[in-house]
């Protein structure tokens, strides 16, 4: 059925509840949506129904008013809807709402868009005390969008040409603090010890102590030494999420 537009119920800016729009008890998920449920605890004098809707809104399409743009396209498409709530045995003024938002609301194969919208400004909104997310389900739908690691154990196992064991290697520690240089000894020490590879520590990026850049030419040093020394293919992992 066509969706009403704002435009045919005239244009009135001010505050309006979120439940008249995001609350949707009759709603039937798809295999397709991404689940949420939240811990609501509502300020004083604020319904369950009213702040689950509000999360549902604020995490999607809503804001705290009516907007005339609002009619250039079909919210009830895209927003995300709060379907159920229940109250928490226990606490009396805690409740867990349900919201189910449409996989076209986010990025394909983006953790980062998906977590900015669900569990972003929202955790800041002024009709709720506190909120937590309990559960998330993701469908296959989604998950699917990611491509994943471009190749697996088998690769890792040609390049340093290692058949028939576990793989021995270690992460660097100190993990912060050691200079690039003393960083590429650890590494030398490690691989000439017997190790087949050596690997950053996740919060190691590019600090002022120690540059990504000269952190991996004293690697590659100490890497390539450690080859000549044993006679066998070593490797060392830098960590390139970020930077």
């Amino acid at each position: 059925p066509p969706t009403e537009t704002k435009a045919s119920v005239g244009f009135k800016a001010g505050v309006k509840d979120y439940k008249l729009t995001y609350y949707t008890p009759d709603y039937e998920t798809k295999d397709t949506d991404i689940l949420a449920a939240f811990r609501v605890t509502p300020q004083p004098g604020v319904p369950p129904e009213e702040a689950g809707a509000a999360v549902a809104a604020e995490s999607s399409t809503g804001t705290w008013t009516t907007v005339w743009t609002d009619g250039l396209t079909s919210l009830d498409r895209y927003k995300g809807r709060c379907y159920h709530i229940e109250p928490v045995a226990g606490e009396e003024t805690q409740f867990i709402a349900y919201v189910a938002y449409p996989l076209d609301l986010f990025e394909e194969g983006s953790v980062t868009n998906m977590f900015t919208s669900i569990v972003g400004n929202v955790f800041g909104f002024k009709a709720l005390r506190a909120l937590r997310l309990e559960d998330l389900r993701i469908p296959p739908a989604y998950s699917k969008t990611f491509q994943g690691p471009p190749h697996g154990i088998q690769v890792e196992r040609d390049k340093l040409n290692k058949y028939g064991r576990p793989l021995l290697g270690c992460t660097i520690k100190p993990k912060l603090g050691l200079s690039a240089k003393n960083y590429g000894r650890a590494v030398y020490e490690c691989l000439r010890g017997g190790l087949d590879f050596t690997k950053d520590d996740e919060n190691v990026n590019s600090q002022p102590f120690m540059r990504w850049r000269d952190r991996f030419c004293f690697c590659a040093e100490a890497l390539y030494k450690a080859q000549a020394e044993t006679g066998e293919i070593k490797g060392h992992y830098l960590n390139a999420t970020a930077g």
